[in-house]
């Protein structure tokens, strides 16, 4: 299995340890409404292009809200379990493009929980999630009133992007990952906390 599709079947198997009603760390989501939006994501080509442009959203949350209701929540985990089918572009991208979205979402319902740990990663995956950092923190850091240096525990620098005082951010590939992505809960240190608070404020989620 390649690191999508593991992240993938470890993402069905705790929302459904978790049932359809469990939280996430997706504002307004239950597992339920975070299935749909995968569901949509990958077997909706009309309704998907609005989970990026603004333009397009509100068909998007209206389909997404119609999957989320309609559809069975077993029957939604097996779609999402199933992968993309062979209509949809993810079909050939999924080893590049859902290796973050699922370890990302995976995420989203483990640490919506109390007493969450960060789960240990394979070379493999986090390899995976470190290739798109430098260019993850270029699009949601844009606006950041610093300039931010990701480092790994061992020193390595993955991306150093932005101007004005510089924050060093340190931690494992998949903090930062969730970090990038706009996620409040990581385990992280950084340099400096009060232009730490900047930065994450001025972050665009994902």
């Amino acid at each position: 299995m390649t690191p999508a599709q593991r992240e993938r079947a470890a993402l069905v198997q705790t929302m459904r340890a978790v049932g359809p009603d469990a939280p996430t760390l997706c504002a307004g989501w239950t597992t339920r409404d975070l299935a749909a939006h995968l569901v949509v994501r990958e077997r909706r080509p009309d309704a998907a292009p609005g989970i990026l442009l603004p333009l397009l959203a509100g068909y998007t949350d209206r389909v997404q809200r119609r999957v989320a209701t309609s559809t069975d929540w077993d029957e939604l985990l097996d779609r999402v379990a199933s992968g993309p089918p062979l209509y949809s572009p993810f079909k050939l991208l999924d080893p590049v493009a859902n290796t973050g979205e699922m370890f990302i979402h995976h995420e989203d319902v483990r640490r919506a929980r109390p007493g969450w740990e960060p789960r240990p990663l394979d070379d493999d995956t986090a390899r995976r999630l470190r290739r798109p950092l430098a260019a993850m923190a270029r699009l949601t850091l844009g606006r950041a009133p610093a300039r931010v240096v990701l480092r790994t525990p061992d020193g390595r620098t993955v991306a150093d992007v932005g101007r004005g005082p510089e924050l060093t951010v340190t931690g494992d590939v998949g903090e930062l990952t969730l970090f990038m992505a706009g996620r409040d809960e990581f385990r992280l240190t950084f340099s400096d906390a009060e232009t730490a608070k900047a930065v994450c404020a001025a972050r665009r989620g994902l």
